[in-house]
């Protein structure tokens, strides 16, 4: 039997991801874990995360699971959600944090006009005006749902088409130095890196759980996953 751990160091939803996870695949034991030796035991791992970079670094050293979710990352499929995923990069600009650095890249903010593009339209059709730059800022944190565009094929990705609408909150979004890393991508104000992949891990910007049937699919592939 597939047993699951679901990584708790205080910074994440974990029981709405346990429920995510029962529906999704009812003969795995699914087990929210706060010790070191759960997550070795289990066949699988789950590293969710919600909040602010700084808290979620700070409680996760804290809680004494740091050194058991490396060596996951080493041994047996990982799954990075939300923070959790942005946590596997080398740190972030949020507080100028240090992170996991299992993947090369930096955490970045949102930022640039929203509406530059209809700026654009109006100068086109109207080239003699002066059109203002746009004021009106993105608004941050991204929420609701985005469409993904699968970049590269992974069986994470199986049964689930390309485009398929996934749900988000965030401020920040990974920036990899190793653009292969990259497995799928969103627009929100510009294209960003939402979900990468390496080896035995897979980690989205999005929320499964949060995501409908095709949210459920991700999970249950993962389960299913033999990297």
């Amino acid at each position: 039997m597939n047993t699951i751990a679901i990584v708790d160091y205080g910074m994440g939803n974990f029981h709405s991801v346990a429920r995510a996870l029962r529906a999704a695949a009812p003969d795995s034991d699914i087990r929210i874990s706060n010790t070191p030796e759960q997550i070795r035991q289990a066949s699988r791992v789950v590293f969710p995360g919600q909040g602010a970079m700084p808290d979620c670094m700070r409680t996760l050293n804290a809680s004494g699971l740091r050194d058991a979710v490396l060596q996951a990352a080493r041994e047996k499929p990982l799954l990075g959600v939300c923070v959790g995923e942005q946590m596997l990069f080398s740190g972030s600009e949020e507080g100028n944090t240090p992170s996991l650095d299992i993947f090369p890249g930096w955490v970045r903010r949102f930022s640039g006009p929203q509406y530059a593009a209809a700026v654009d339209v109006a100068r086109q059709s109207a080239p003699e005006e002066d059109h203002a730059a746009p004021t009106m800022r993105l608004k941050v944190p991204h929420m609701g749902w985005n469409t993904v565009n699968q970049v590269r094929e992974h069986p994470l990705w199986s049964g689930i088409p390309d485009h398929t609408p996934f749900y988000f909150v965030h401020s920040y979004y990974a920036v990899p130095d190793d653009p292969t890393l990259t497995v799928g991508v969103s627009q929100y104000g510009q294209r960003f890196t939402c979900a990468v992949a390496a080896d035995n891990i897979f980690a989205v910007q999005f929320h499964p759980e949060k995501s409908a049937a095709y949210g459920l699919r991700l999970y249950r592939n993962f389960m299913e996953w033999q990297p």
